[in-house]
């Protein structure tokens, strides 16, 4: 019997045919040369698929094309009812951020200039001056991330001496990095005081000395502890550290510039607390709870701030034109706290009543059933992500999938618009509270497409 694979068409009879002439008009010969290889290698792989006719190899070029012309990184739906969901990007930016994005992407930009002066600037002067009016600190300079932060902070004010830290403080963030592992790449010696759960003042006391470069404080964002448990606070280190001229370095992380208790977020000290309660830095993440683009901000006492302003590592771990623009316009928006409840997308998504959450679930239900998607509407709790108050619950609404939940999670997965979702008690949950309410109707349409 003759092997059906030794009829396959050449790469060269196919890329020379007139039904590939549209994908050499719109794509480079090369690329789609390539398609071609590769839709003749899956035919014969599986010759039962292999296509009948001219027109049917060039829709099968046609799909490998466009997996080679689809960008890695695409926009997706997070149905997770993470809010801040780190492989997902977490914060997604405010309008007035993006359009400052585009604004400044679009051509030149007073990056290093100072345009009063008509002489060169500098990129650290951005964002500085609504930092201080929202933090209350002296000064501020911004990064590219919080580890980078918390490596210059060290590295500028106690590389080759000693950082004093609680041994209850030394976590593990996301990807399996942990915070002591940063610490040390900034040069100074850990030195780990009290136990896993209770730390005093006492211990840092007893255990400054001359060599002591900085004491430490990490907050535990991302876990909570119960029980005998006790920790210095910033404002029982804040006269230790004065009274022995050693700087007090807080590694703040989750960034929250508006207290969220009205909305039953509690538990979660401002940036501005940290700066009142005697932080001589205060260590944030710009894309956690403030809302914005990754960026990593250090803000407090002007001294120390010039010190990681000056030090060379400062140019390795600089921020980009657009990431400032976006979390400057991001900024501009915590002067009106309302306003940035309302237009910073985090804030909206974590303190929308649930209320408001049920009546998008309900209209989300409805246009899916419309398209004959088979689902239904169900409480849920969703919770914030970003390593920021771990333990809390919000009170949440989804849509709940009929069918095949694995095998409905791939079709979402694998969309043109990827939807993400959760898989719970055998069905495949929507959770509304992590998507935008400006997203209603794309969620609506991906996943009509997705499954229809």
């Amino acid at each position: 019997m003759t092997d059906p694979r030794r009829a396959l068409p050449s790469v060269g009879v196919l890329i020379e045919s007139p039904e590939l002439e549209p994908l050499l008009a719109r794509a480079p010969r090369a690329v789609v040369a390539d398609a071609v290889r590769s839709a003749i290698d899956a035919a014969r792989e599986d010759p039962s698929a292999t296509p009948a006719n001219l027109d049917a190899w060039a829709a099968a070029v046609r799909e490998q094309l466009a997996l080679r012309e689809r960008p890695s990184l695409r926009p997706l739906i997070n149905a997770t009812g993470v809010v801040l969901h780190t492989n997902l990007g977490r914060a997604p930016l405010a309008a007035a951020a993006v359009q400052a994005i585009a604004d400044t992407a679009a051509g030149a930009c007073n990056l290093e200039y100072d345009l009063e002066r008509g002489e060169r600037g500098s990129r650290y002067v951005h964002a500085v001056a609504l930092l201080r009016e929202l933090t209350g600190a002296e000064d501020a300079i911004v990064v590219n991330n919080c580890a980078s932060a918390l490596v210059l902070a060290l590295n500028s004010l106690a590389a080759g001496r000693e950082a004093i830290v609680s041994r209850g403080e030394l976590i593990e963030i996301g990807g399996s990095f942990r915070v002591p592992d940063i610490m040390a790449k900034s040069g100074a010696a850990l030195v780990e005081v009290g136990t896993t759960n209770r730390t005093h003042v006492a211990d840092y006391r007893e255990a400054v000395r001359e060599s002591t470069g900085a004491l430490v404080k990490v907050h535990r964002s991302n876990f909570e502890l119960r029980g005998f448990v006790a920790e210095a606070t910033l404002t029982e280190l804040a006269p230790l550290a004065r009274a022995h001229a050693i700087p007090l370095v807080f590694d703040f992380g989750s960034g929250l510039l508006l207290s969220l208790e009205e909305y039953g977020l509690r538990g979660e000290p401002t940036a501005r607390d940290a700066v009142r309660d005697g932080a001589t830095l205060v260590l944030m993440s710009g894309d956690k709870l403030l809302g914005g683009p990754q960026a990593g901000i250090i803000a407090g006492d002007a001294t120390a701030v010039a010190a990681c302003r000056k030090n060379p590592l400062a140019r390795a771990v600089r921020v980009d034109k657009l990431t400032l623009a976006a979390l400057e316009a991001t900024l501009a928006l915590y002067r009106d706290p309302p306003r940035a409840v309302r237009e910073i997308p985090t804030l909206a998504m974590l303190t929308a009543p649930s209320d408001a959450v049920r009546a998008r679930a309900d209209a989300a239900r409805d246009r899916l059933r419309t398209a004959e998607v088979r689902c239904d509407v169900i409480e849920t709790e969703a919770g914030v992500g970003g390593g920021a108050f771990p333990t809390a619950r919000i009170p949440s609404f989804a849509i709940a999938l009929d069918g095949d939940a694995v095998a409905l999670e791939r079709r979402l997965r694998l969309g043109d618009h990827p939807v993400i979702g959760r898989i719970a008690q055998g069905r495949l949950i929507l959770d509304l509270r992590s998507i935008p309410a400006s997203q209603d109707d794309a969620f609506t349409r991906a996943v009509s497409a997705a499954l229809t």
